[in-house]
């Protein structure tokens, strides 16, 4: 049984061949995938364009086994990338078990599929598909989907502790290798001249510096710096009780300030020499 949307979808829409797919044989549902050739500026090392095809609309069952299965009969595929979402350069393949950058959608992913030859791509584009291709047949290898694939992925993202160990431990070893050399490398470095005469001077294996004691004066304009950053991200008579203690303060200034000018004052009398009464 076909279904209308692999009748009505075979060819190609907007530069993209279509290729209608089923899960297996009772599958009363069916699916398209659309791919072109892999177009992009320059060259790739990871996907070069004369022999890569660019597949969107990838479904979560879909593995690397079945694109290979999809088109080995074009020519012989050297690799497939499963991605979250489009990229020019893939990443760098991570040499990690437990920690990979490798970020690959439990959901619905594209796909690129690198052949051995730029003919395979050529064949590809031209090859006309009349009848939904069947992922899973009776000399195929059965592709896991539902809570059998939720299951299985669930119980690979459990690491084995004793290994997860094993790779912290050689990478903090290799970690700790490297800034010792790199140590290493700054002293060796440092007080040699280059060729114009000129000497490196770094701070890595140095002595640290006795702190310096702080003045008076200094303390003064530090803590003036601490009060302004605290006044300029409090807010400042934005409610009516604000307002009040900002008047009551201003008022208490004032009153200071008079006591201090009336108690100079009486000193400056009190140390007169010519007094007329």
């Amino acid at each position: 049984m076909v279904t209308y949307i692999e009748e009505n979808m075979a060819g190609s829409i907007a530069g993209f061949n279509v290729l209608p797919i089923r899960l297996n044989r009772k599958s009363q549902s069916g699916h398209v995938l659309y791919y072109k050739e892999h177009n992009i500026r320059g060259d790739s090392a990871s996907l070069p364009p004369d022999r890569t095809i660019f597949v969107l609309n990838v479904p979560p069952y879909c593995n690397k086994d079945c694109f290979v299965r999809l088109f080995s009969d074009c020519g012989r595929v050297d690799s497939v990338y499963l991605q979250e979402k489009p990229t020019s350069e893939l990443l760098p393949k991570s040499t990690t078990k437990y920690f990979s950058h490798e970020n690959i959608s439990q959901g619905f992913k594209v796909a690129y599929v690198v052949f051995k030859s730029p003919s395979a791509v050529e064949k590809a584009m031209n090859r006309k598909h009349s009848e939904p291709y069947i992922l899973i047949s009776d000399d195929q290898p059965a592709l896991e989907a539902g809570y059998k694939k939720w299951c299985t992925e669930y119980k690979s993202e459990r690491p084995n502790l004793k290994d997860l160990q094993k790779e912290i431990d050689e990478f903090m070893q290799t970690y700790d290798q490297k800034v010792s050399e790199d140590i290493q490398k700054a002293k060796e470095e440092e007080g040699t001249p280059d060729d114009e005469g000129w000497i490196t001077v770094t701070r890595k294996g140095s002595k640290k510096q006795k702190p310096v004691a702080r003045k008076e004066h200094i303390e003064k304009q530090l803590k003036a710096k601490e009060k302004k950053k605290r006044e300029d991200k409090e807010l400042v008579n934005f409610y009516t009780f604000q307002v009040r203690e900002t008047k009551r303060e201003h008022i208490a200034e004032l009153r200071r300030k008079f006591e201090e000018d009336k108690h100079r004052i009486a000193q400056l009398r009190a140390a007169r020499k010519f007094k007329p009464y």
